[in-house]
């Protein structure tokens, strides 16, 4: 059976990265992507890959195209719940097993709602393997829960005909190679409020630490669920054994699968403020090289109003979100092999402060 991809999120930072990946890496494969926007030089880059216009809020025509894919790689709004019903129903509708490889991330476990290590760090390291039952027992609140839960309990219910994973990865440095975005979330925001407080910052102690990996080395993560998913599901884990535990909580041990951390190195506010501080101050982009202590208040200020997460300004620069990539490791022999957050630190910055 040839491998059908219906592809959300195209000409986003990670999903355009991921469309660039398969479609250079396995030109084999038949590719379509949901785009309610067509970059213009799309088509010139991507001549094989089919084109459906619409959101997703476009319920009926996500499902329709679900339908006819055999894998859809869901890189769109983690948090959009018609957009993700939708492609359930639509692999729901074959009559061979599909796959779903969806996009999440490590806010999910991050502390930003606990104010006892706010600026300092938490000595929890979470596992993708050790920690996988309360990973997937999140309560409501934590981030991206809310779509987790609906394939989670999709697994559990349709686990011999839908094969899930979740991919989680930390905060992301590094250009992407896509059509569209190709800067991560938290240095153009990190460069745009520095420059509006006069300094790089950090609150507390600043020791409070976050988890990160090159984009490059999270594609190697997605090509290997990919290529599994595109042989029949062989060689990585899945989600029916995840859900189990939502049901029949004493099964859990030994059966938690199909969901993926990939982070490859850890690094705090502080040592960021200071190094980020020393480049930007250089570039003229800041009057000083010294990061400024802020208060957890201030902290927290920052990026106030913001539509998505109203606490974002603690999230992104007082939380902590340490959490290592076992399963990718176990299964995959994962080594990330990409430069550090050091060497690309100094591009980086000044790519967001064009952006």
């Amino acid at each position: 059976m040839s491998t059908k991809i219906f592809l959300t999120g195209g000409t986003g930072y990670i999903g355009g990265s991921v469309l660039d990946t398969v479609v250079k890496q396995h030109p084999e494969y038949e590719v379509t992507v949901l785009l309610r926007n067509v970059p213009e030089k799309f088509s010139k880059l991507y001549p094989a890959v089919k084109v459906v216009r619409g959101d997703y809020d476009s319920t009926d025509l996500i499902s329709e195209t679900a339908a006819k894919a055999n894998i859809v790689i869901h890189c769109g709004n983690s948090d959009h719940e018609p957009s993700i019903k939708a492609l359930i129903a639509g692999l729901l509708r074959r009559n061979e097993p599909s796959f779903l490889i969806h996009l999440s991330g490590t806010g999910i476990v991050a502390d930003y709602r606990d104010d006892t290590y706010h600026g300092t760090e938490n000595p929890k390291i979470w596992s993708d393997v050790d920690d996988i039952d309360a990973i997937t027992s999140m309560p409501d609140i934590a981030v991206h829960r809310n779509v987790d839960k609906i394939i989670q309990n999709a697994a559990a219910e349709h686990g011999d005909k839908l094969k899930t994973a979740i991919i989680c990865p930390p905060d992301i440095y590094g250009p992407g190679r896509g059509p569209g975005g190709i800067r991560s979330v938290f240095f153009p925001m990190f460069v745009a409020e520095a420059r509006k407080v006069g300094a790089t910052f950090y609150a507390n102690d600043g020791s409070n630490g976050r988890s990160w990996v090159h984009i490059d080395d999270l594609m190697v993560v997605y090509m290997k669920v990919v290529e599994a998913a595109a042989n029949g599901g062989d060689g990585a884990d899945w989600g029916k054994e995840v859900s189990i535990v939502i049901i029949v909580p004493k099964y859990a041990d030994g059966l938690l699968k199909g969901y993926y951390f990939a982070s490859s190195q850890e690094v705090s506010q502080k040592d960021i403020a200071i190094e980020a501080g020393k480049l930007l101050h250089a570039h003229g982009l800041l009057s000083t090289a010294e990061p400024k202590k802020l208060t957890l208040s201030e902290i927290g200020g920052l990026m106030k109003g913001h539509i998505y997460y109203p606490m974002i300004g603690t999230y992104l620069w007082a939380s902590n979100s340490r959490t290592r990539s076992h399963r990718a490791e176990k299964l995959f022999g994962y080594k990330p092999s990409a430069p550090t957050i050091w060497e690309t630190l100094e591009t980086d910055l000044l790519a967001s402060a064009e952006k």
